[in-house]
C-alpha cells in the first residue's frame, strides 16, 4: 500500500474518533440536564409536602386568612400538576406558589403567639431550606443547559448537534414580575 492510503486512513480515524467523542460529550451534557431537573423536582416535591403542614399550622392561629390559605393552596397544585411542563412553564408557576407563600408567611408575622410556636418554626426553618436547596438546584441546572446550549452552538460541536438534532435546553427562569423586585423589610 502507498503511503498517502496510509494517511487517508489515519485521517478518516481520527475524524470517526472526534465524531464519536463529540456525539457522547453532547449526550453527557443532555444527561446532566435530565439529572439537573430531576433534582429541582426532588427539591419542589418536598416543598408541595412542607406547605399543607405550614397552612395548616397557621390556620389554626389565623382563621379569618382564608383567602391567603385558598391562594397558596391553589398554587400549589397547580404547581404540582405542571410536573410534566417546561422550564419557562414551571418557573412560572413556581414564581406564582413562592409569591404565595411570601403571603402566607407575611400573615404570620401579624400573630406573635404563632411566631413563637415550636411546629411554626420547624415548619418555616424547613420550608427556608427547602427553598435555598430549590435555588441551589435551578442554579445548577441552568449552569448545565448553559454548558449544553454552548456545545450545541459552537463550531465544530454544532455540525453533530445539527447532524443528529440535539435541541437547545430551556432555562429556569423568574416569569413572574414581583419576584425580580426586591423585598421590602420593615422592622417595625
Amino acid at each position: 500500500m502507498a503511503w498517502w492510503i496510509w494517511i487517508i486512513i489515519a485521517v478518516a480515524a481520527i475524524l470517526v474518533l472526534w465524531i464519536i467523542g463529540a456525539y457522547n460529550g453532547l449526550i453527557g451534557l443532555r444527561n446532566i440536564v435530565k439529572n439537573a431537573w430531576a433534582q429541582i423536582d426532588v427539591q419542589l416535591k418536598r416543598r408541595y409536602d412542607l406547605i399543607p403542614n405550614l397552612v395548616e399550622t397557621v390556620k389554626g392561629y389565623a382563621k379569618h386568612e382564608r383567602e391567603v390559605f385558598e391562594n397558596v393552596t391553589k398554587a400549589r397544585n397547580m404547581a404540582q400538576q405542571a410536573s410534566s411542563a417546561g422550564a419557562g412553564e414551571r418557573g412560572k408557576l413556581e414564581g406564582e406558589l413562592g409569591m404565595a407563600l411570601g403571603r402566607l408567611l407575611a400573615v404570620a408575622e401579624a400573630y406573635p403567639e404563632l411566631k413563637a410556636n415550636q411546629n411554626f418554626l420547624a415548619l418555616q426553618e424547613e420550608l427556608t431550606s427547602t427553598e435555598n436547596k430549590i435555588s441551589f438546584s435551578r442554579q445548577f441546572y441552568n449552569d448545565s443547559v448553559l454548558n449544553l446550549n454552548n456545545k450545541i452552538q459552537m463550531f465544530p460541536s454544532n455540525v453533530i448537534a445539527g447532524m443528529f438534532n440535539f435541541k437547545l435546553g430551556e432555562f429556569f427562569e423568574v416569569t413572574v414580575e414581583a419576584e425580580r423586585q426586591a423585598p421590602k423589610v420593615s422592622f417595625s
